[in-house]
């Protein structure tokens, strides 16, 4: 699959994979900023993509900044729906209690996930069939099961 991509800042790496293999692709900062502890800021990426009917994309946090530094997105994952043409931007949260984490132009700061999508035929009922976990939600298959 091609997918096209406009670069808005070309003084930065491009979108690639890291290694062969790889799901997501690294996108960085186009500024320098800090994020303050609990504190959420809206990050440009640089680019804009054009992704195929049927495909979505979904912006993911680096695992590496998250345990080394408490850095995540705040609507992980981040959906880019297939007919978006503005540039792409990560809402990064520093969960970290005490320190700031500083952001350089550059960065690789999220991931992007290209997935095939359908989309979905509803059907209305008054009742849905029963299952064995029925309405058992949050937690009800407990910790050592």
């Amino acid at each position: 699959m091609k997918i096209k991509i406009q670069v808005l800042d070309r003084s930065i790496v491009y979108p690639r994979y890291a290694h062969d293999g790889d799901a997501g692709l690294d996108l960085r900062s186009t500024i320098d900023t800090v994020l303050k502890p609990f504190e959420r800021k809206l990050i440009p990426t640089g680019i804009k993509i054009a992704i195929p009917g049927g495909y979505a994309g979904f912006v993911q946090p680096r695992s590496g900044l998250a345990i080394k530094n408490g850095i995540s997105l705040v609507n992980t994952p981040g959906l880019i729906d297939s007919n978006y043409r503005g540039e792409i931007k990560a809402i990064l949260i520093n969960l970290d209690s005490r320190e700031e984490f500083f952001i350089k132009k550059g960065d690789r700061i999220c991931q992007l996930v290209i997935i095939k999508v359908e989309n979905a035929e509803l059907v209305f009922t008054e009742e849905l069939e029963n299952t064995d976990r029925g309405e058992n939600g949050f937690g009800s298959s407990g910790i050592s099961r």
